[in-house]
Parts: C-alpha cells; structure tokens; sequence
C-alpha cells in the first residue's frame, strides 16, 4: 500500500511541469511588484488603524457630549430658580423663609448634579473679556476696572467637559476717553 502511493506520488511529480526562471517575470520586475503589493498592504493596515482611531475618538465624543441638548435645556431651569430666590420677598414671614431655603436648596442640588455630569460655570466677573468664553452685551465707563475686564454677569455661562454650552452674558469696563469719544 505505502508503494501503491509512493509510485502515485512520482507519477504526479513526473506530470508536474518544471518552470524555468526565464519563464517568468525577470527578477526585478518580481521585486518590484512585491515591493508594490508590500506598499498596498502596509498603506491598507495604516488606513484601517486610522479608521479605528477616528470610529474611537468619535464614540468616545459621543458618550461625552450626548447630554448636551438636555444639559442646556436644565440651564434655563438653573437660571428660573436663581431668579425665583433673587425675587423672594422679606424672609420675616416664616413660611416664605422655608418656600426660600428650599428653593434654594433645589438650586444647589442641581448645581451639584450638572457638575457630576461635567457641567461647570464660566468664570467672568473681574476677567479680561475672553469672547470665546463670555459676550459683551453693554459697556459701562469704569475707573475702577481696566478696559475690556468684565464687571457685571447678566446671565452665566457654562461648558460641557471642554465645550462651551453657553457663553456668559456680561458687562465689560470702558474708559471715560473711550466714552467721550
């Protein structure tokens, strides 16, 4: 039996044809065409490691900043109980003072919350005006402030991790020969 197929596997050597060098392609046309196909190959790897990075980095962007739309939305909500404590009347009134604390006590808990979530406020009062940051709603004259430094926050600002949400509506200091003029 182990005859029977070494003598099938000399027939088949014996019907393989031999290939002759000259044949073929020359060998710098081989090398280069492997030089070629080693190229593709190496350029396909990087695309596809650049597409996982990009698939990554937008996932990752994503989860970040999914909140977005419902975290401005809280904002306005955020500003109608700033509001609501500012317009409290006398706190004399024993049930106005405890409606006022708890009113107030919401407004820290959702203070604490947004932050939890990356939400955080902009800082402008006393700030040089930073118009990616803040916007300059009026101009006040100023002694007492240098041109261009914010002195009133109408309304807060905020970001988002690294991404403002919403920029801080302010008043920014002008000098008297800036209002003269």
């Amino acid at each position: 039996m182990i005859e029977n197929m070494n003598s099938v596997a000399e027939e088949a050597l014996a019907e393989t044809p031999v290939l002759d060098d000259a044949a073929g392609p020359a060998p710098d046309a081989r090398d280069e065409e492997i030089a070629a196909l080693k190229d593709r190959l190496l350029r396909a790897a990087a695309e596809t490691e650049n597409m996982r990075r990009r698939l990554e980095r937008d996932r990752d962007e994503g989860a970040a900043y999914a909140m977005t739309g419902f975290a401005r939305d809280l904002l306005t909500v955020a500003d109608n109980l700033a509001r609501a404590i500012a317009a409290a009347p006398s706190r004399d009134d024993p049930a106005m003072k405890s409606l006022a604390e708890g009113v107030e006590a919401t407004e820290r808990e959702l203070h604490r919350v947004l932050q939890r979530h990356g939400v955080t406020r902009v800082e402008a009062l006393g700030q040089p005006l930073d118009p990616n940051r803040h916007q300059a709603m009026l101009e006040v004259e100023s002694t007492e402030h240098a041109p261009g430094t914010v002195v009133a926050e109408l309304q807060a600002g905020y970001t988002i991790k690294d991404r403002l949400l919403r920029p801080s509506l302010v008043s920014v200091a002008k000098s008297r020969a800036e209002a003269a003029q």
